[in-house]
Order: C-alpha cells, then structure tokens, then sequence
C-alpha cells in the first residue's frame, strides 16, 4: 500500500499514537505523519504509508491553514488553555474592529517569533519542553516565520468582556506556532493572552473535506476498500516543478543517475518532482556542486509503484 492517508484527528490523541493506529488498521509497517498535532487539537493530519513516507519532509514544508481562538486577560504556562495561569489581567475597554484588524495586519507576512518553553524545539540537544518540566531556564531562540493569511472571523464592531475572546483564521508557513501567534496579538493590544482553541483546517494541500474519521477509516478496512481511501503522492506534489522524463530517462532514474536540468527548471532551487508515465516517479533538487544538474533525494521503488 502506497499513499496518504487523509486522517482527520481526533482530540485526545498524540500524532504518533494516531500514527501507531493506522499502521494496526492497514496491517502496514511503514507509516509516519507529516506535522505534529498538540493531543488537545483536532485537525488535517496527513499520514503517509508505503513508498510515501519519502515524501514526509516535503508535506512537513508545505503551506498549513488553522483556526484558532484567541483569550485576552489570562497568560499560561504552555500559551494554550493546557497550562498553568501565570499572569491575569482584566479587560476593562472596548477594543474596536479596527484596531483588531491593524494587529492582525502587523502579524501578516513574515515575523521572527520566539518558540514557547512548552515545544519541541531542540536547544543543546534537548527538547524545550524537557527544560520546562525541569524548571531549567535556557535562552530560547528566535526564527523567522512566514504568516500568509490572518484573518478576523468574528464579525463584531467592538469587542469587550472578561476574558475576551475572538476566532482567526492563520494561513502560514512551516514552523508557525499559533500558540504564540495568540499572545503576541495580546501584548500588542495591552493584554496577556493564549491560545483557547485550535483546528488545523488544512495541511499539504489537504483540506477538511477530504479527511476521514478513524471511524471511516475501520469501515473501509472492513470492507475491503482500504486502497481506495489512499491519496496518491501525486496529489500532494502537484504543486512542486514537474519534469517530465521518457523511457530512456526513467532507466537513470530508477537507479538514482545525475539529470542535466531542462531549460524550464534552472532557476530552481529548491525540490523538483519528477513524472513518468503519469506518474511522480522521484525528487530530484540542484546539485550544488555540480552546475546545471540535478541530484536524487528521493527516488520512489519503481517495481512496488507499476507493478501492483
């Protein structure tokens, strides 16, 4: 079995333990996600299974879309409703639309964000949420991260109460934590804040509609339909740059030969899907040692993809 599958989770559930159940459902041994989700958020989680777990990098770098509600008056420990208060402050003004709509606009674009202590960004070969139970201090570094959409999905001229609650919808790039997205909106406009609430709506491409329950998911298995719900690889690398290879080219790439870079591709840099028959067939990227060629990263088992 080769695919994605398409798994929308549950609440409760860590990423891996979902991970662990599609693997004892498919009877499979290769299986892995492509973006972590809190166990406190449902949403989009793409599994890849078979041949398509080498594509687990690419679908990690891709665009995501979530929903999320965001508290003014309360900060907590992790940034989510999951931690301990740490500071209050209580909402006595009205805040007005626009002013709401200028800080989303001033969170658009690209930003440097600093990661929480409840994540699992790695310092010094650690986990930050290693030091945070540990009650060890340790400088956290910044990053850029890319914020494609913000919107307000509330439709109210002015907001107030205590606590004060508003829905966004964040489009971003890899690497964007919500979580402190959510308080950075609230110091902004006076407050501490956290994040109460968080769906992933979209993740590689993948939106909500075309997800499965695990429940679906059983179903299927049961009836013996279990390919059937497997999303090909090509319809999540359908947005990467095609090269479109022939026979003899197929040859050298089933066995992971150097490619000379087409006219269409040599400005690019980053990863290139490469197609046969229909179908994508490796991903190939720049050799940077090597000008106006192009070196395998991935190449996917040929006789596994055309001869089931």
């Amino acid at each position: 079995m080769h695919g994605i599958i398409p798994l929308w989770k549950p609440e409760g559930m860590t990423s891996h333990a979902c991970v662990l159940k599609i693997r004892r459902l498919l009877k499979i041994k290769k299986a892995g996600h492509t973006g972590t989700l809190d166990p406190n958020v449902s949403g989009v989680l793409p599994v890849c299974v078979g041949e398509a777990t080498k594509i687990v990098r690419y679908l990690q770098d891709s665009g995501k879309t979530y929903v999320a509600t965001v508290t003014l008056g309360v900060a907590t420990t992790t940034e989510d409703a999951e931690g301990e208060v740490v500071e209050e402050k209580k909402v006595e003004r009205t805040i007005s639309r626009g002013e709401l709509l200028e800080v989303l606009r001033a969170h658009t674009g690209e930003i440097v964000q600093t990661p929480p202590m409840y994540s699992a960004v790695k310092v010094n070969g650690k986990r930050l949420y290693e030091y945070a139970r540990e009650g060890i201090p340790v400088e956290r570094p910044s990053r850029k991260v890319v914020i494609h959409e913000l919107a307000l999905l509330d439709d109210r001229e002015e907001f107030s109460g205590n606590p004060l609650s508003f829905s966004i919808r964040v489009a971003c790039g890899k690497g964007t934590y919500i979580r402190t997205l959510a308080v950075s909106i609230g110091e902004k406009l006076g407050y501490p804040a956290h994040m109460s609430a968080l769906t992933r709506i979209s993740a590689a491409g993948i939106h909500r509609d075309a997800c499965l329950t695990f429940e679906e998911i059983e179903t299927a298995v049961a009836e013996g339909r279990a390919e059937e719900i497997l999303l090909p690889v090509e319809d999540v690398l359908s947005e990467l740059p095609k090269y479109q290879i022939h026979d003899t080219l197929a040859n050298r790439v089933k066995n992971g030969a150097l490619l000379a870079t087409p006219e269409h591709l040599q400005g690019e840099e980053g990863p290139v899907a490469v197609w046969w028959r229909g179908r994508v067939v490796a991903v190939y990227r720049k050799h940077s040692g090597r000008p106006g060629m192009l070196k395998p990263e991935r190449v996917f088992a040929f006789d596994e993809i055309f001869n089931r």
